[in-house]
């Protein structure tokens, strides 16, 4: 497993980052949730990414839990504040931060999480509010760094500006979705991070699975798959027999290599200097080890025109 600074942090994170959206706490049977946790931390994942909102809380139950018998200092642990709860908080406000980073913290039992990160930006709130919230909340000892999640690149430019002026905590990270069928923070997010000392941390690396090559053009989707559950909402856009036929093409480039296809698309992402980790889900252990063979794939310059002429329509 190889490692990066996060931004201007003193934080070093493993390129594979385990996420716990739609999974741990939730649809992943307990059992299973436990060896995917032991799986990561023996592939070397030190980054561990949830939020207040997954699974209504129950997500970062389920870490608090498992990650107690190991060390605080052998992991990176991030979380996010934003989105509605069950008892209907939700938002940027100093009041909302102060109370969701307590509750995530006792959900989580730390006295600290290593990355607070805006899980979306606020447009109800004023930006200064939020800001010197956050930097309330690293003064306190709460968390060790903050980030952005979804927020464009003009979010970021006025943030870090903000933030200069008034001696707020650095933004160190940013979250955006990004992969080989999504790349447009190529053009706003990822300029404003270089210029600033900001690293990504992307989600949905493997657009939802797609990009593992498990759905064939007009195949139809296998029982159980996520695709199954959710072919109708945030994947549709993905699960059509032109992008399909697109990312079956990955195929034959990421044998020559003796990847996965998956692997392949994670190691394209990493290939960026901006990027600090790719934040994948598992719900089986098998795929943690394998996600986590992306990492320290270097991709020549053949190997990336590859890929660029078999994803283009």
């Amino acid at each position: 497993m190889k490692y990066r600074r996060l931004g201007d942090s003193e934080l070093d994170v493993s390129e594979i980052c385990l996420g716990s959206w739609l999974t741990y706490g939730g649809a992943v049977e307990r059992r299973q949730a436990e060896s995917c946790i032991d799986a990561a931390f023996d592939a070397g994942i030190n980054f561990i990414d949830t939020a207040n909102v997954y699974s209504g809380g129950r997500a970062e139950e389920f870490l608090g839990e498992m990650l107690q018998s190991r060390s605080r200092d052998s992991y990176v642990l991030a979380t996010k504040v934003f989105g509605e709860m069950p008892d209907g908080d939700r938002g940027l406000s100093r009041a909302q931060i102060l109370k969701q980073i307590d509750g995530s913290l006792s959900r989580l039992r730390t006295d600290h999480v290593d990355l607070y990160q805006c899980h979306s930006y606020d447009r109800d709130v004023p930006l200064e509010e939020t800001l010197a919230a956050l930097t309330d909340v690293v003064r306190a000892g709460k968390a060790r760094a903050i980030g952005v999640s979804n927020w464009n690149g003009k979010q970021i430019r006025a943030a870090v500006a903000l933030a200069r002026k008034n001696g707020f905590a650095k933004i160190v990270s940013s979250q955006p979705e990004y992969s080989l069928l999504h790349r447009n923070p190529e053009r706003g997010v990822f300029p404003a991070s270089r210029e600033n000392g900001i690293s990504q941390i992307v989600w949905s690396p493997l657009a939802q699975g797609v990009l593992t090559g498990k759905y064939a053009p007009g195949a139809g989707y296998g029982g159980g798959t996520r695709a199954e559950a959710r072919g109708d909402t945030f994947m549709s856009r993905y699960l059509s027999d032109e992008v399909l036929t697109r990312v079956q093409r990955l195929r034959s480039i990421a044998d020559s290599l003796g990847l996965t296809t998956g692997q392949l698309a994670l190691a394209w992402a990493l290939r960026e200097p901006n990027l600090a980790s790719v934040i994948v889900g598992a719900s089986r252990p098998e795929q943690v080890v394998e996600n986590a063979g992306a990492s320290g794939v270097d991709l020549d310059a053949t190997a990336l025109a590859a890929i660029d002429e078999a994803m283009a329509a």
